[in-house]
């Protein structure tokens, strides 16, 4: 152990003398800690921004006159995706994904404004995260730091001279990596302190803050292993980081791009434009706005049976809200029938980028690390279920004034007569129905459980890195 630590503190010596090693050091440490601050600051922002643009929404839609309740409907309202706490850390796709969603009767529209899209493309580097600096910067600053740790050795004949003075290749991989590993808990640093800080405001909660972390650790002692066993392997230097380099390209730059290129490519997913069309296309509903649509032919026989009336004048309702709300949850139905196809879709090629992880441990710590925060693909499905509930309960909502508080004689001639048109607005205090809406992430074990799966890829690259470096220990060579 003596020997572990003291090559530990002489390959540290060795870096600090390296004007090259130094200022990657400096520069990847003023990297990550203004990538955690512009995330954080950021993040916080658009928190405050989304947060009162949603009480604006509703205050606006509540405070709104006395009209007639199917006025309101297509009135619409507004549900806001707030970011959740940890996406100062990993913004995920939250970018890239809508933030706001228009809600109004019979339709369910897509999610809008991404904030990607609301940035000119030179703006696009404020989006800098610690999630990006620890997936793509961290290993290369490893590469640099560590590719010349073993081979370095050997070539400044210094390799005999530690072996001859009794120096285990064991005790010489291990200190490297020791040096190698403090670098990456250095750079896991910024994350841990902002994500305590976060977790100190109630923010976000301790166990997901600590279990990116803990992924993360596991992502760059994976790299840390593939460099140590490369550097004891190849002769040279050069060899090295040549080799490494390429694995970096390879892993982090080019796989990823490839990896989502083929899910699109075999399982492509329909857009939502398409999707509307064949859902226009495919649904045989009858029309809520028509109380004599042959749809309906059923359920007026029955309500008049039920009261013994011959007229749908005489009903103790108005049948025209009776109707809508019977439209509004069939049409809802048919709608979200189409919109779990969809999100299914999504998901089956998020699952083909999984599979394809085994090729590089970049897709399972970005997959985990999304999960972790709460900005993976789930929580934006979760978002799109969470505010179609808010929309067809407000709706529904007006649709049962509109059958209970109006009357249906004066509700058939309201178009044409001013006197009925008055008299079928309800009071303004009945908006109040609107429902609050505040998007929140998933319970910390739910997310835990959504990483478990790359959490576990990621341990078996660590393991079969680490077991590469044991190979190479013995036959590290003078």
């Amino acid at each position: 152990m003596n020997n572990v630590l003291l090559i530990c503190r002489e390959e540290w010596r060795f870096w600090l003398r390296s004007r090259l090693a130094s200022s990657a050091l400096l520069l990847m440490a003023l990297v990550l800690v203004g990538a955690t601050l512009n995330t954080t600051v950021h993040s916080a922002a658009e928190t405050t921004r989304r947060e009162s643009l949603q009480q604006l929404a509703e205050a606006t839609f509540i405070n709104q006159p006395a009209r007639h309740p199917h006025r309101m409907v297509h009135y619409g309202h507004y549900a806001f995706r707030a970011p959740v706490p940890l996406a100062a850390l990993d913004p995920g796709i939250d970018p890239y994904a809508g933030m706001v969603m228009f809600l109004e009767g019979h339709r369910q529209n897509s999610a809008t404004f991404a904030e990607a899209t609301e940035l000119a493309s030179l703006s696009r580097f404020g989006s800098l995260s610690p999630a990006f600096v620890l997936q793509v910067l961290a290993p290369l600053l490893l590469v640099i730091m560590g590719y010349a740790s073993i081979s370095r050795e050997r070539e400044r004949r210094t390799l005999l001279l530690l072996q001859t003075n009794g120096v285990a290749n064991a005790a010489l991989l291990g200190g490297k990596a020791l040096a190698l590993m403090s670098v990456a808990g250095l750079m896991l640093l910024p994350l841990l302190l902002a994500g305590l800080l976060l977790a100190s405001t109630a923010a976000a909660d301790l166990a997901g803050v600590l279990a990116l972390v803990a992924v993360y650790g596991i992502y760059l002692a994976a790299w840390v292993a593939a460099t140590i066993a490369s550097s004891a392997l190849l002769r040279s230097t050069a060899a090295s980081l040549a080799v490494l380099l390429l694995a970096w390209v390879c892993g982090v730059v080019v796989l990823p791009k490839l990896a989502g290129d083929t899910a699109r490519a075999l399982d492509p997913v329909p857009g939502k434009i398409a999707t509307d069309l064949t859902l226009l296309t495919d649904v045989t509903l009858a029309d809520g706005h028509n109380t004599a649509d042959p749809g309906f032919a059923a359920l007026t026989a029955q309500l008049l049976d039920t009261y013994g009336v011959d007229d749908v004048a005489a009903l103790p309702m108005n049948i025209r809200g009776i109707v809508s709300a019977e439209g509004e949850a069939a049409g809802t139905a048919t709608q979200n029938q189409y919109a779990d196809e969809r999100m299914a879709a999504e998901l089956r090629q998020a699952t083909l980028v999984d599979r394809l992880s085994f090729l590089s441990p970049v897709l399972a710590v970005r997959r985990a690390s999304m999960a972790l925060a709460g900005t993976d693909l789930l929580h934006y499905h979760r978002f799109l279920r969470e505010a179609e509930a808010v929309r067809f309960d407000f709706v529904q909502g007006l649709n049962k004034l509109h059958a209970e508080e109006l009357e249906y004689a004066e509700d058939i001639k309201r178009s044409v007569d001013a006197a009925a048109e008055q008299s079928t607005r309800v009071a303004a205090s009945n908006w109040q129905l609107l429902p609050e809406y505040h998007f929140n992430v998933a319970p910390v074990a739910e997310r835990v459980a959504a990483a478990l799966p790359m959490t576990a890829v990621l341990l078996a690259w660590l393991l079969a890195l680490v077991a590469l470096c044991g190979l190479a220990g013995r036959k590290v060579q003078a």
